[in-house]
């Protein structure tokens, strides 16, 4: 149905007609300020729905109300929701053989074997296993967007345990030794060949590295709000990751802080450079059918994984006590798997939050693919009570 309801715009296709009314919700009860939610199934959008302010700091009296409401097409920052673009060029590197895997990471960035680090596998950077979480030394701001200094910087870096042992996850240190192998392998920058290669085919409003073209269209992008400390991942009774990360000599201050201070994800110059762990920007519908290519083809059309690699995808790589988050996580191959610290769909789904709110999925087995985004960030890392309302949602129209 094609409707404007409770301030909320958009469609959903019959019997989806649940997620729509759990996202009306989310303004009413979740506190939600401007987001958008799209839905794929079976390579066919059923889900298609935005409300709400374009910039959080809009009036948030209900969807729709403010001076700036969220428009279709709407882009915003959904922080480590870009990890899963990350781990998927490094996986379609290795589908057309020019990336292996099993390979370590020296073999394609020989200064990256320093200080004990030879032993990395490509599949350690992407199971959070490559044991540099951190940096002895942050970074700021300004290096942090200098792609050579930064990879330069985890290359020198010792690991805070013996690679391949365990895993933590790596909140901004993913990005750079990602972006670095996508580099050295292909000669073009991380962004640049995310473009090329993912979005432009798929016709994504997707971007590592937002271009100026981009930027310069009134209201392309919302404004979101500062970062608040980390929170939403619970260990009973004893500690949780806001615990951990109130604490400046833990390594999960240390892994969050590795940018200090933190940047303003509203600069330019920030959503100018690549850091595919945490600053893509993308539209809802965009998340959703980057998803619904990796497990079939997209109206008709594109498809970017193989069967295989969905496989490898999905194969747990990762699983217990995580060093950073601090709760028993699960990761894939560049993706966080179904559990209790990131529930999505079902046992085979495989996708990436953003903390603060995003979240981005495929369920081989339903053939559903998700995207949600939001300017509301909020302190959880993962499970966010709007985007889980919404999954729930979806679970209940199947």
């Amino acid at each position: 149905m094609d409707d404007v309801i409770g301030g909320v715009h958009g469609t959903a296709a019959a019997g989806f007609e649940a997620v729509r009314d759990a996202f009306v919700r989310n303004f009413g009860e979740r506190g939600e300020r401007g987001a958008a939610v799209t839905v794929y199934r079976d390579g066919r959008k059923v889900v298609d729905l935005w409300g709400g302010t374009k910039d959080v700091d809009g009036v948030a009296d209900g969807p729709g109300s403010g001076t700036e409401p969220w428009e279709h097409g709407t882009a915003q920052i959904v922080r480590s929701a870009t990890k899963g673009v990350a781990a998927a060029a490094l996986l379609l590197l290795h589908q057309r053989g020019d990336l292996d895997l099993d390979a370590p990471v020296g073999a394609y960035w020989p200064e990256f074997k320093a200080r004990g680090k030879e032993h990395v596998l490509v599949r350690h950077v992407l199971a959070h296993r490559a044991g540099v979480p951190a940096l002895d030394r942050p970074l700021t701001p300004t290096e942090a967007l200098d792609p050579d200094l930064a990879a330069a910087a985890v290359a020198a870096q010792a690991p805070f345990w013996e690679p391949g042992t365990g895993h933590g996850y790596h909140a901004h240190t993913y990005g750079w030794l990602t972006g670095e192998l996508v580099r050295r392998v292909t000669g073009r920058p991380v962004g640049e060949w995310i473009a090329a290669e993912i979005a432009r085919p798929l016709g994504l409003d997707l971007w590592v590295g937002l271009p100026d073209a981009e930027a310069a269209r009134a209201g392309r992008v919302g404004r979101i709000e500062p970062p608040e400390a980390a929170g939403g991942l619970r260990v009973r009774p004893k500690r949780n990751v806001a615990d951990a990360y109130a604490d400046p000599a833990s390594l999960t201050r240390r892994a969050f802080g590795t940018i200090d201070p933190t940047p303003d994800e509203n600069d330019p110059a920030y959503r100018a450079a690549a850091l595919p762990a945490s600053n893509g920007i993308a539209t809802a519908d965009a998340l959703a059918r980057f998803y619904a290519a990796l497990i079939g083809e997209v109206d008709g059309g594109t498809r970017l994984f193989t069967p295989e690699t969905v496989e490898a995808a999905r194969a747990e790589a990762s699983a217990g006590p995580d060093r950073v988050l601090v709760v028993n996580t699960r990761f894939g191959l560049g993706y966080m798997l179904h559990g209790g610290a990131s529930p999505l769909l079902g046992p085979g789904s495989f996708g990436h939050p953003g903390r603060g709110g995003a979240l981005g999925f495929a369920d081989p087995e339903s053939g559903v693919a998700f995207g949600y985004v939001t300017n509301g960030l909020a302190k959880g890392v993962t499970a966010d009570p709007r985007a889980q309302a919404l999954v729930r949602a979806v679970r209940s129209a199947l």
